[in-house]
This record gives structure tokens, C-alpha cells and sequence, in this order.
């Protein structure tokens, strides 16, 4: 009897401890069960910043850009796109270059076709700058960035988007070099001040009407002549849209209506005016080498044929607008903003002003400099 007793409670004890032993392993994966369950949200978190990271590293060679130039038969834009071309040949990037053919519904059409073919960026030469408002909000609405270039939006359509950026030149600039050109030659040449009355009358060929660029230009080579000591006296200015055969038919406008003994300078807002006003000049027999028949002309934009009219002495001075570094910044900028970078001088070569514009110098180009510009 005794012992059944002792085997009874012996079997009970090693039930006992068996049921203690599962009791704490229980507790123990209970214990371990919410630090598993609170490092799956981590582990998740993980991967998913992984993920972003991985997405914000663009290679430089999957980035494409869409790519709107205003017109492609304007001579400085010619340089600029090609300029574009070359940096994202560089960078092994891939642009979509299309021609907006001055029509600013054009343009609008050809930025929603980039957007639908999933472009990484868009770079645009607004036709219309003053329109940009509307390619703003198609960017921001897929959160793509924007570049615009050489044509530059007014401040608050800027400031309503953080992935907008302008790369340009300060027209100011490009129009007192200008002025200053036409100064310096009335200071070399008294004789040019042609009735002696100590005051310059000129023409100015202007561009698109309400560009800033034209109104800039226009307003500051004047200034710049004035603030040199001389007087001045407008005798007819008007817009020729930039293109040299409408500058031509402007001149012979100018020379019919005002006489060619009483012109004594002209300033056009852009090279190609520049050589259509010279084109007007040599079909009344100026600017062909006889110095008696001479008329100061300068430009801006510093293109090839202005260089070489220079050369011939059909033209007095030109400012470089600097294409190439424009077309160069425009890319980096496009390109380090679809890789996720933020803008600055380590990430795009260039100094970034209010985080937003790419400044490009203008340089006054004379008789004495304008061989090293030349290509």
C-alpha cells in the first residue's frame, strides 16, 4: 500500500513540474512575442526608406528631360540648344528637344506629351514668359521639376514652386555694355557726332514687344550712353521681333523716313537685328569699308556672323550672351533635380541665387577682343 502511495504521489509531482516547465516556456514566447511584433514595423520601415533611397539614386543615364526651345530658327537659341545637347551627351542623360515654333498653345501641348511619355524633367525656353503660370502647375502636379531658361518668368510664379529654377543672363547688363560701346566710340571718334550738336541721334531695333530682355536692353543702353556724359535723341525705335529680315525692312523703314545723314547710331537688342539693320546700311551704300560711310551698330548675343561681321568692320561691338554655359547649367540643373540633388554650386557647377536662379555674366565684346569669342 505504501508503495502504490508513493508511486501515486511521485506521478504527480513530475505533473506538477511538467506543467511548471510549460507555464514558462509560455510566458517566455509571450514575453518574446511584442519585441518580434514591435521589430517587424522597424524591419518594414527599413526596407521601405531602402526603397526611397533606392528610387532617389537615379543614374545620371536613366534621367530624360523634355526639352521646349521657343523657336529653333533663332540664331543665340540654335547655340544654346546645341550647347544642351553636348552636356547631356556628357552626362549620358537623354533629351527631347522640340520646336515650339513661337506659339505658346504649342508649347503647352508639347509639355502635357512629355508628361504622358514620363519624362524625369522639363526644361523650357517659354515662348511667352509671362505665361509660364500654367507650365508651373503641370510640373507640380507630377511633381516634376522645371528649368526654365533664357526667358525668365516673372518672381512669384518662381516662388509658388519648390522644384522650379531659372537660368538666364540679367538683361541690364547686356544693355548697358551696350550703350557703353556706342560711348566709347563717340569719345574715339568726335567726327561721328555728325551735325555737331553734341548729342547722338540713334534708331533702336527692339525685340519681342513686353520681353524683359528687350525692354531691359533698350532702357539700360540708353542710360549707359547718357550716364557716359552725352546726350541723346531717339529718332524712331521699334520691334523686330528679333529676326533679322524684319530688322532689314525696319532699317529701310528708318533710313527712308528719318534720312541716312541724320542716323548716328543704332542699338538693337540682338545680334541677328544687329546684321539685318547692317544688311539696310550696306544697300545704301554704308558699312562697306568706306570709313566716311560708316554707322556705329552693336548687338548682344556675341553669335558667330555678328563675330565675323566684326571682323569685316561692319560692326562695331556686340555683347556675349554666354550660350553655352546657359545650355550646360540648364542640363545639370534638370538633371541633378530628377536625381533627386539638391541644387547647388557642388551639384551643378554653378552658383545658386535664392536657390532658384543660375545667373550667366554677360561679357562686352569690342575690336580689341572679339577674336578670342570667335570658334
Amino acid at each position: 500500500m505504501k508503495k502504490i502511495v508513493a508511486l501515486i504521489l511521485a506521478t504527480m509531482m513530475m505533473a506538477s513540474a511538467a506543467v511548471g516547465c510549460s507555464s514558462n516556456t509560455a510566458t517566455s514566447s509571450a514575453a518574446a512575442a511584442p519585441a518580434a511584433s514591435e521589430a517587424a514595423p522597424a524591419s518594414a520601415a527599413a526596407s521601405e526608406a531602402a526603397s526611397s533611397a533606392a528610387a532617389d539614386a537615379v543614374a545620371a543615364s536613366d534621367v530624360s528631360v523634355g526639352v521646349c526651345i521657343y523657336k529653333f530658327d533663332d540664331t543665340f537659341m540654335t547655340g544654346v540648344r546645341n550647347n544642351m545637347t553636348a552636356q547631356a551627351k556628357t552626362l549620358g542623360s537623354t533629351l527631347d528637344i522640340v520646336d515650339s515654333q513661337n506659339k505658346q498653345p504649342t508649347q503647352n501641348e508639347q509639355v502635357d506629351t512629355f508628361i504622358t511619355k514620363g519624362v524625369n524633367a522639363l526644361a523650357i525656353n517659354p515662348v511667352d514668359s509671362t505665361a509660364a503660370a500654367p507650365l508651373v502647375e503641370k510640373a507640380k502636379a507630377k511633381s516634376l521639376p522645371i528649368v526654365f531658361f533664357n526667358r525668365q518668368p516673372t518672381d512669384d510664379i518662381m516662388k509658388g514652386y519648390d522644384k522650379a529654377w531659372y537660368v538666364g543672363a540679367k538683361a541690364e547688363e547686356s544693355g548697358t555694355m551696350s550703350g557703353q560701346l556706342i560711348a566709347d566710340y563717340f569719345k574715339a571718334n568726335k567726327g561721328a557726332d555728325k551735325n555737331g550738336d553734341g548729342k547722338i541721334q540713334y534708331v533702336m531695333l527692339q525685340g519681342e514687344p513686353g520681353h524683359q530682355d528687350a525692354v531691359l536692353r533698350t532702357k539700360w543702353s540708353v542710360d549707359a550712353i547718357e550716364k557716359a556724359g552725352f546726350k541723346t535723341e531717339k529718332l524712331a525705335a521699334d520691334t523686330a521681333m528679333w529676326d533679322k529680315v524684319k530688322a532689314t525692312d525696319l532699317m529701310k523703314t528708318f533710313i527712308a523716313s528719318k534720312g541716312i545723314d541724320k542716323i548716328e547710331a543704332v542699338l538693337a537688342n540682338n545680334d541677328d537685328m544687329a546684321l539685318g539693320a547692317i544688311e539696310a546700311l550696306k544697300a545704301a551704300g554704308y558699312n562697306k569699308g568706306d570709313k566716311t560711310k560708316y554707322i556705329p551698330v552693336v548687338g548682344v548675343d556675341a553669335t558667330s556672323p555678328a563675330l565675323a561681321a566684326m571682323a569685316d568692320g561692319s560692326m562695331l561691338g556686340t555683347v556675349l550672351n554666354d550660350g553655352e554655359n546657359q545650355g550646360k547649367a540648364t542640363v545639370n540643373i534638370a538633371v541633378a533635380a530628377a536625381q533627386g540633388k539638391e541644387i547647388n554650386k557642388a551639384n551643378v557647377g554653378y552658383d545658386v541665387t535664392d536657390g532658384k536662379y543660375v545667373w550667366i555674366p554677360y561679357v562686352q565684346v569690342t575690336q580689341e577682343n572679339y577674336k578670342q569669342f570667335q570658334k
